[in-house]
């Protein structure tokens, strides 16, 4: 392989000529002959049986150079990206410029590099970690949820619907007077207030007895995922079968023997409060961590390309098929029940793939200004932390995870808590 050129020609594209000597071109195509010629047949021979330079004298002198061209190029490229020092992030654009047995075969690519960004300033970030007071009402309320979990449901025949109940009922939809496609259903469950119904549904039940039929008039939202009938008023028509409601058990000490390893209600609050003070601290320190990484990205110069963002938003689509692959759900599947299109279910991620891009890149630039390493050690805590994680052994790991891909994500990580530890509150 020689390189015949190599040029920027944008901020972040690179242009490259190289060429493969006849030798290595020949050796291409002989190693396609040996791999295809058993599936070729040549009248006057049996299948297999034709010589290289029969098949070429009966299909031409170019019938293998396509297979030829692909295998050289696949085992150039790495090797014309190394020697050049480039940092890929795109598949590149090829053009094969000439082929031939004398002139072995010559290509021209088209490489997307990763950008040189600047970042300043990234020390010293006026940030403030705000950690909210857990107050006697806040675990009234934490005490008073574990009562409505651990609540008797009961049939209620002596008063009218109220939020809180869960009420069983008919209805049918009806939009300028005709009934519409799944708006209609029987012995239907809802609890009153959980939010279920569009805006101003559930308020409409309140109030009923049992055996009342009744309209509820609401409107779709503008932005109803059903677009024959977003922003369009309807009527539906109701009949209230059953009443249920909670009963909440006594707040005394024996309710608390039964729901927790605690004697005392005055434990029990003591406790719900250490946890709500915890839980308090864990999502301000997730605020916090949240508030630099925006900083950072704020801070980020530089022009990126729209394929680092692009490949990040494959990433996040993968991410998503797979946590939902317990439910069966497939993006395919998505689309359909949601009637969106590929292009609209990518742009749903885009903001997020362009912080992740760009948080990434300020990192690894602070990393390089603060010449920041991994070392050993950290290298194979990460991968005791990693086999741990995944239940496996840290050599299974370290054949998955090079040492090199995890010792940036170290180095990343460093960059990151030297910020944050720089920070002034």
């Amino acid at each position: 392989m020689e390189i015949i050129s190599n040029n920027k020609t944008a901020t972040n594209t690179v242009e490259v000529e190289f060429k493969n000597s006849p030798e290595e071109f020949e050796a291409a195509v002989q190693e396609a002959f040996l791999k295809k010629r058993k599936n070729i047949t040549v009248p006057g021979f049996r299948k297999g049986k034709a010589t290289r330079k029969m098949i070429e004298t009966h299909y031409g002198e170019g019938v293998f150079y396509d297979d030829a061209i692909n295998a050289i190029y696949r085992s150039t490229i790495d090797d014309v990206i190394k020697e050049l020092g480039l940092d890929v992030v795109d598949m590149p654009k090829i053009e094969v410029t000439a082929v031939g047995k004398e002139e072995g075969v010559s290509f021209k690519a088209e490489f997307t590099t990763k950008p040189e960004i600047n970042i300043s300033d990234y020390k010293g970030l006026n940030i403030a970690k705000e950690v909210k007071t857990v107050t006697d009402e806040d675990v009234d309320k934490s005490i008073e949820a574990m009562r409505d979990r651990n609540a008797r449901i009961i049939d209620i025949d002596d008063r009218a619907a109220q939020k809180g109940d869960t009420v069983v009922f008919d209805f049918e939809g009806f939009v300028d007077d005709k009934a519409f496609e799944g708006g209609k259903a029987e012995k239907f469950s809802l609890e009153l207030g959980s939010g279920r119904f569009i805006p101003g549904f559930e308020e409409q039940i309140e109030g009923k007895n049992i055996g009342e039929a009744f309209d509820v008039n609401v409107t779709f939202p503008e932005d109803y995922n059903a677009e024959e009938l977003a922003g369009k008023p309807a009527v539906f028509k109701c009949l209230l079968h059953e009443i249920k409601g909670k009963e909440l058990p006594d707040l005394d000490d024996e309710f608390v023997k039964d729901v927790s390893e605690f004697d005392t209600l005055d434990e029990l609050k003591a406790d719900q409060k250490k946890k709500l003070e915890e839980q308090a601290e864990r999502s301000a320190d997730m605020k916090f961590e949240t508030d630099i990484n925006n900083a950072l990205i704020e801070k980020v110069e530089g022009e990126i390309p729209d394929a680092m963002y692009e490949n990040t938003i494959n990433d996040m689509l993968r991410d998503w098929e797979y946590n939902n692959r317990y439910q069966g759900i497939t993006i395919k599947d998505y689309l359909k029940y949601t009637g969106s299109t590929i292009e609209q279910f990518r742009e749903n991620f885009r903001d997020s793939a362009v912080k992740r891009v760009k948080l990434r890149l300020a990192l690894e630039k602070i990393a390089a200004l603060e010449n920041i390493e991994a070392t050993e050690e950290e290298l194979e805590k990460h991968y005791a932390d990693l086999a741990e994680e995944h239940k496996m052994e840290v050599e299974q790991v370290k054949k998955l995870i090079s040492a090199e891909a995890l010792g940036e994500d170290v180095k990343v990580e460093k960059a990151f808590n030297l910020v944050k530890d720089s920070v002034k509150a």
